[in-house]
């Protein structure tokens, strides 16, 4: 997926490639949180769609639920979710940084002659 370290630095427009490419991952995957979340909420807490969805972006957000919540399912739930949304949440960041961070990585590896060429 990456260059190796004995690879040359990508060019700029490859990175910024990658870079679009893993934010287009990231927004898949909360994206797919977000739909587990509101059809979750829709089912055990029977929340309204909009409800649902205000509850899910709440707790995917780090904001905590708005809604009270009357079932122990619902309760159970949500607790998964929020859970859930943390591990997310570290995820997302990792796809977001990876391009960056490799990248950086990658030119402490370089040679002088290297980043002349780059």
């Amino acid at each position: 997926m990456f260059e190796s370290k004995t690879e040359p630095l990508a060019p700029r427009h490859a990175f910024l490639w990658r870079v679009v490419k893993h934010l287009g991952v990231a927004a898949a995957v909360v994206l797919s949180a977000l739909a587990i979340g509101v059809l979750g909420y829709h089912h055990y807490a029977r929340l309204g769609w909009i409800d649902s969805l205000l509850n899910a972006s709440m707790i995917l957000g780090g904001m905590g639920p708005v809604g009270t919540l009357d079932t122990d399912a619902a309760k159970l739930f949500a607790s998964f979710y929020a859970l859930f949304s943390g591990l997310v949440f570290i995820s997302v960041m990792g796809i977001v940084l990876a391009p960056a961070a490799h990248r950086a990585l990658h030119l402490f590896h370089l040679d002088e002659k290297d980043l002349e060429e780059s």
